[in-house]
């Protein structure tokens, strides 16, 4: 690739576009919030996932000592995603009649699997929660003395303690954020709770003894904890899901004011992460997103549903990770479509030994994709310059291929590791095998080299029948789709 250039990236708590300066020269430390595992995630929640895989490539590619922490919550996030309710870890616990732990357990292990089918890379640390428990005690009890006050449900943190609270957040009113938990007792409406006691006559499966009680971290303290421990005050970069922006991450950022001493947020580095990235939602609107909706759209269902989970990630990559992107499942076969494309040009490049010397009429599109992505992450304009190198004519294969392979390095496809036949996924409801299809069609192939045309049709129509599309006009070889 040609030399890179500078990147730059949205800050959401200064609010524009700073160019990336790392804490420490040469490493770019990245933290980002993950999932609270107490149920299946659903696509919009990998959304953010995508991006901030997109941000770690970015960021090697740039040529920078990656570390990228990812947490797992399995403690402390209640139902309402504010401050309010029931720990969502006990309340699935009790549904399903299993331990806090298996459960903890199984979502993770479903959450991974997800990561690996959309080809995220994997962390330099996966954080779990429980696992960083004392450290959490630790914590609260030094800013404790300052910014905190206990209830009888808890110790409290007292948000009027730090300058430029909330500054994060782009809904403020004079009344707060509404979704926030109303406690008898709280100082400022936002306050948030840093340690919640176990109510007395109750037993959690999860609680520790600290100053304050038997209980529970707050979910907001965890974050803070991690973060600070493995990466160091400040670092980088701290992502999350735009859902985060409005009350997790200020509640985080208060907590970091305090525990390092640090004044106002007209120094973002006083935050504890230099940059706060946000990616949007992704909209369905079916109402098929919310957990609560029974079917809702997670990875597993697209992948039963015959669509191979890469063509999900070639839809995000298709919006910038700051728009709003809608979620159809025409839209998803329209990716899947362009991803194919891609693979197929791949497939012919695959012999070629990768060369090292760019040809200078690729420069162009070289130069295309690193202003793309170096500009905010732009993977749609960067996507539109990997293409515009597949269909160059006339160059060297080894030469091609390097170059897809540079630019694949950072959109994560796995264009030369995932063949056309890999995207053709069977739906779970299939009453037909692929095999099957294949010896169907290599009968209507020799009826067609026979002029038998009668018989080509009734092949074809006997695959229509169990829900098999077959698409002649492939140039290069007969395809078929399994509706």
């Amino acid at each position: 690739m040609t030399d890179a250039p500078n990147l730059t990236l949205f800050n959401s708590l200064t609010r524009q576009l700073e160019p990336f300066e790392p804490v420490h020269p040469g490493e770019a430390r990245v933290y980002t919030c993950g999932p609270t595992v107490y149920n299946y995630p659903h696509i919009g929640n990998m959304r953010a996932y995508v991006f901030a895989d997109v941000l770690g490539r970015a960021l090697s590619h740039k040529g920078y000592r990656l570390t990228h922490v990812i947490n797992i919550t399995d403690v402390g996030h209640l139902t309402d995603d504010a401050d309010a309710g029931e720990d969502k870890m006990e309340k699935m616990a009790r549904a399903q009649a299993q331990s806090i732990w298996d459960i903890a357990a199984h979502y993770t292990q479903a959450y991974w699997a997800d990561i690996a089918a959309l080809n995220i890379r994997q962390p330099a640390k996966w954080s779990i929660a429980t696992d960083y428990v004392p450290q959490m005690i630790e914590f609260a009890e030094k800013i404790a003395p300052t910014h905190c006050y206990e209830l009888e449900s808890g110790l409290y943190f007292d948000v009027s303690t730090v300058s430029d609270y909330g500054r994060l957040a782009r809904a403020v009113t004079d009344e707060g954020e509404g979704r926030i938990e109303a406690v008898e007792g709280k100082r400022n409406h936002a306050d948030f709770a840093i340690w919640r006691k176990t109510p007395a006559g109750e037993k959690r499966q999860m609680e520790w003894d600290s100053p304050w009680g038997p209980g529970a971290p707050g979910w907001h303290l965890e974050c803070s904890v991690m973060s600070g421990d493995l990466l160091g005050f400040p670092f980088d970069i701290h992502t999350g899901g735009i859902d985060h922006r409005e009350i997790h991450h200020p509640n985080e950022i208060a907590q970091n004011q305090a525990f390092c001493c640090t004044n106002g947020l007209d120094t973002p580095s006083n935050s504890g992460a230099k940059l706060w990235m946000h990616n949007n939602f992704l909209v369905e609107r079916s109402g098929k997103m919310s957990k609560s909706s029974g079917e809702f759209l997670r990875l597993q269902l697209l992948i039963d549903k015959g669509y191979h989970p890469l063509g999900y990630r070639m839809m995000c990559l298709q919006a910038h990770y700051r728009s709003e992107l809608e979620f159809s499942w025409e839209g998803l076969a329209a990716a899947l479509v362009r991803l194919k494309r891609m693979i197929i040009v791949a497939e012919r490049l695959a012999e070629a030994e990768p060369a090292a010397t760019a040809h200078p009429k690729l420069a162009p599109m070289l130069e295309t994709f690193e202003k793309a992505i170096g500009d905010d992450l732009n993977t749609a304009i960067a996507l539109t310059a990997l293409e515009d190198v597949l269909a160059a004519k006339k160059f060297d294969p080894g030469v091609k291929r390097a170059v897809v392979e540079a630019m694949d390095a950072v959109l994560g496809l796995d264009l030369f590791g995932t063949s056309r036949a890999d995207l053709r996924l069977a739906p779970k409801a299939a009453t037909i095998t692929e095999l099957e299809i294949e010896e169907v069609l290599a009968r209507r192939k020799q009826a067609r080299a026979d002029k038998d045309f009668a018989t080509s049709d009734a092949l074809r129509d006997e695959l229509a029948a169990k829900g098999v599309e077959v698409m002649d006009g492939d140039p290069l070889g007969w395809e078929w789709k399994l509706g």
